[in-house]
């Protein structure tokens, strides 16, 4: 029997612990301001992938908050794209190219009222005001809390308080593999540099992100690190025999930490027997409440999953399940969840109150 939460639903709001805003600002030309229609209409490279998620959408499917990445890509990173422009060498290359994404994330948040940036727990509970059932519509505010996706940018573990300065909250140590941290597919585990990474994030009580890390690399995380953990956007193994996806004993481990799972709208990490040249009506909305219901099942509870759409990830169109067209479909899951079994209260848990509640752990008051 699952653990089941008392807290009122009447609220629901959506917390998205992945989407690469700056990232496709900066390797698209992609306008977050503009609705997403909008974007592909005009005209794009071949094999661009198409604009999916706007701070409209956004807000049309009551996403109050979302984790919108840095992210940047080494020129040896494999698979790249005509499309993916900027590449770093060096790490003072990936400086550069980060620090570009946090000055559109913080302009983002400069230019438009209704975007504010999340640094602390008054940021926080400032947003979640606006989402009140009183509040007006064209008042609501998305919160944008900035996660460093991949940890190369950071010169040296020391200089982690200075990106805290400009506004990170999470850090991811790998993406890729890093000077910090082996990744998903790759042999090794955490550096001695990710170690001393770790540390540092510890003093600041920052959120740490395991996705996308090496499976011996997350065990080490997990084992050394006292803060707050979730995996922003990761799914079980068991839909998909990929080193990106979780196996059951992290699953279990991050359980164990009270760490919060984001389960990704990818249709090859939904569904075991996705092909590429699968129509997109093959994988729907219930196959994400699979995923979500697998977690549940393995840990006992709707404690420890939610959303990390990741619906932005550069995946063709096709990748993405059925009834997502664009962002504003993800208010689409709450009446998934529903159907799936999952009570008013479990969904708004795990649309967003999970996520929240590693938020309000890790942030300072201010």
């Amino acid at each position: 029997m699952l653990n089941r939460v008392t807290n009122s639903a009447s609220n629901t709001v959506i917390v998205d612990a992945q989407q690469n805003i700056a990232f496709n600002a900066q390797q698209l030309g992609l306008d977050y301001a503009s609705w997403a229609w909008r974007q592909r209409a005009k005209d794009s490279p071949p094999g661009k992938p198409p604009a999916v998620t706007s701070l409209r959408d956004n807000l049309l499917a009551r996403v109050a908050i979302v984790f919108g990445s840095l992210q940047v890509l080494s020129e040896s990173t494999p698979g790249l794209a005509s499309w993916q422009r900027y590449t770093y060498r060096t790490a003072a290359d990936a400086r550069q190219l980060a620090l570009w994404q946090m000055d559109f994330y913080r302009r983002l948040a400069d230019e438009h009222d209704r975007i504010r940036l999340i640094q602390t727990r008054e940021d926080l509970d400032q947003v979640r005001q606006t989402w009140r059932d009183e509040t007006e519509i064209d008042k609501r505010v998305q919160g944008l809390v900035v996660k460093m996706k991949g940890a190369e940018p950071v010169a040296e573990p020391k200089q982690l308080e200075e990106w805290l300065e400009y506004g990170i909250r999470v850090v991811a140590p790998a993406w890729y593999p890093t000077r910090y941290s082996a990744s998903a597919g790759v042999d090794g585990g955490l550096t001695l540099l990710g170690y001393e990474l770790l540390d540092v994030m510890a003093g600041y009580n920052v959120l740490l992100d395991i996705s996308a890390m090496s499976e011996p690399a997350a065990a080490d995380a997990l084992e050394a690190y006292g803060g707050a953990i979730i995996a922003s956007h990761s799914n079980p193994r068991y839909f998909h025999d990929d080193p990106r996806c979780l196996s059951d004993e992290q699953i279990h481990r991050i359980a164990e930490r009270d760490g919060v799972i984001g389960i990704m709208m990818y249709n090859r990490f939904l569904r075991r027997d996705w092909h590429p040249n699968d129509r997109k009506r093959q994988v729907t909305a219930s196959h994400w409440v699979e995923a979500v219901d697998y977690v549940c099942q393995l840990t006992g509870s709707v404690a420890h999953v939610g959303l990390g759409s990741d619906i932005d990830g550069a995946y063709p169109y096709h990748a993405l399940p059925a009834a997502i067209d664009t962002s504003s479909d993800l208010w689409l899951l709450n009446r998934a969840l529903r159907d799936g079994g999952f009570s008013e209260a479990e969904a708004a848990e795990i649309l967003g109150g999970n996520m929240l509640r590693k938020l309000e752990e890790s942030l300072p008051d201010g």
